[in-house]
Formats: C-alpha cells, sequence, structure tokens
C-alpha cells in the first residue's frame, strides 16, 4: 500500500505553560500543507523480519528506531496476527523544520497498515496509537485544520478555510532541534485568543497571530527573519515560523504567488492549499 504523508502549518504557536511532565502546554492551529513524502508499507516475504528502507532525504539514527517502524511495532503489540511489514520511506519533507515530516510518517503508517490488514481501527482508535508516538502525530490522522491544545495533542473543531491560499514554504537548510527551541522559550499567556484573532480576514493576522518561538530564535538566526521580510515584500497577507521552525511560510489570500528567487541551498514548496 503506497501513502503520501504530509507536512503541516501552524497558524500561530503559543507556549503558554511548563506541564509537571516535563511538556508544555500549546495552543496553535494545525492545518494540513499538501508537500509529501511516499510511504509503502507490504508484507514482508517469508521468512524476514519488519525492516525499513530510506531513500530521499537522510534520516539520522538507526533505521530500526525509524517512527515508521515503530508505529507498526505498536500495533503488534495490540494486533498479534500481523505479519512482519516491509516498509519503504522515500523523504521529501525537510526536517527539522517545524513542519511534522516525523509525525505524519507515523500516522500514516498507523493508517496504511490499518487498511492494508483490515485491522478495522476507528479514527478515535488511530490517534490513541499515534499519540503515543508524538505529540503531534495524532492531528495526521483525520487530517483538517484544528485548535491544537494540551501537548499539541488534544483537538477542538475550529471553522477555517484556506482552500485556494496561495503559500510559499521557504527551509534555509538550518536544522533546529526541538529541545533546543524549547530551551530558549519563556512560557507566558498570549496577547490575543488564537481562535478569535483568525476569525478575521487573514490580512488582519499581521497584527495579531504570532508564534512563540519566533521571537525566541530570530536573534539566534537572523535569516528566518530576513525570509520573513522577503515574502512580505512579494506580497504574502500573513508569513510566520512554522513549528519550533526552521521553515517560514508566507499565505496569499488571492491565490498562488508568482515564483521567487531564493538561494541554490535552500528547499523551497509554492502551491495552494
Amino acid at each position: 500500500m503506497l501513502v503520501f504523508p504530509n507536512a503541516k502549518l501552524n497558524l500561530g504557536l503559543y507556549v503558554t505553560q511548563r506541564r509537571p511532565d516535563g511538556f508544555h502546554t500549546l495552543e496553535s492551529v494545525f492545518v494540513p500543507l499538501p508537500w509529501t513524502n511516499a510511504l509503502e508499507v507490504l508484507p514482508a516475504p517469508a521468512g524476514q523480519a519488519t525492516s525499513i528502507t530510506l531513500t530521499g532525504r537522510p534520516i539520522p539514527g538507526d533505521p530500526a528506531t525509524n517512527l515508521c517502524v515503530r508505529a507498526y511495532e505498536l500495533l503488534q503489540t495490540d494486533f498479534p496476527q500481523l505479519p512482519p511489514a516491509q516498509i519503504h520511506l522515500h523523504k521529501i519533507v525537510p526536517i527539522g523544520a517545524g513542519l511534522g515530516g516525523g509525525s505524519a510518517d507515523a500516522a500514516f503508517a498507523l493508517k496504511a497498515a490499518n487498511d492494508l490488514f483490515a485491522l478495522g481501527l476507528t479514527d478515535d482508535a488511530l490517534e490513541s496509537y499515534a499519540r503515543r508516538l508524538g505529540s503531534d502525530c495524532a492531528f495526521f490522522i483525520r487530517n483538517k485544520p484544528v485548535l491544537a491544545v494540551e501537548k499539541g495533542d488534544v483537538f477542538e473543531e475550529i471553522s477555517l478555510d484556506l482552500t485556494g491560499t496561495g503559500c510559499v514554504v521557504v527551509y534555509p537548510n538550518l536544522h533546529i532541534g526541538t529541545g533546543e527551541a524549547y530551551a530558549r522559550i519563556i512560557s507566558k499567556r498570549p496577547t490575543h485568543a488564537l481562535r478569535e484573532a483568525l476569525a478575521p480576514p487573514m490580512t488582519s493576522w499581521r497584527a495579531t497571530v504570532s508564534n512563540d518561538f519566533e521571537t525566541a530564535l530570530t536573534p539566534i538566526y537572523p535569516v528566518l527573519t530576513d525570509i520573513k521580510q522577503q515574502l512580505y515584500a512579494a506580497g504574502a497577507a500573513y508569513a510566520s515560523l512554522t513549528g519550533s521552525g526552521s521553515a517560514v511560510y508566507g499565505l496569499w489570500a488571492d491565490g498562488e504567488p508568482k515564483a521567487l528567487a531564493w538561494p541554490a541551498e535552500y528547499t523551497v514548496w509554492q502551491g495552494v492549499l
């Protein structure tokens, strides 16, 4: 079974407090981004154990601990009849960019196994498994705009339709680790409630919708500010860091923007949501 795990964008991201368990309480709106990896899940040949092959962007670490493998093994704990799987992941979405690509891979591995082997798991059940793999993994089960709270794994419905919105995502070939990003954060309550701030037209978001990681990271990585300023200069209605970075995106309410020139070492996705 071949599936295409997509990335996500954060519209606003507020880190409101540190939890007793060491995690942080967040408030953000997650939006699917049609920039995808490719993931294939098949029954392994007879006599072989579950394995994964990787192509595309390099993925650090032991492939045996890849989130796709962990997702499949998590299902096997409750469904021992699941045969070993042969998994192939072609990585396109940048790593360490705040786009949720690894979380998407894990969630889509769960969904692919559920469909391929007819496990009959509901979306609620799949979300429960996904939450055990990562805070934002569960978002990719239903894959629609939500207001994410708590650790980013509890979702509230939000009336937000960005269909037809033009989007440019710029990754400046800069990996920002989640641990580094959170170490620079000072938790605080947001000035503007996110649900209400996103209700008016997009042109108003620049004044009311922000990402706390942007404030924490731009003094260390001024390239993030440079990219954002270029997106606004090109006519974006709204631009922001996504997640804990380092990808920066711009949105055009009136459709796909004209092609922009970026340094050759940057990775850029441009399209329509």
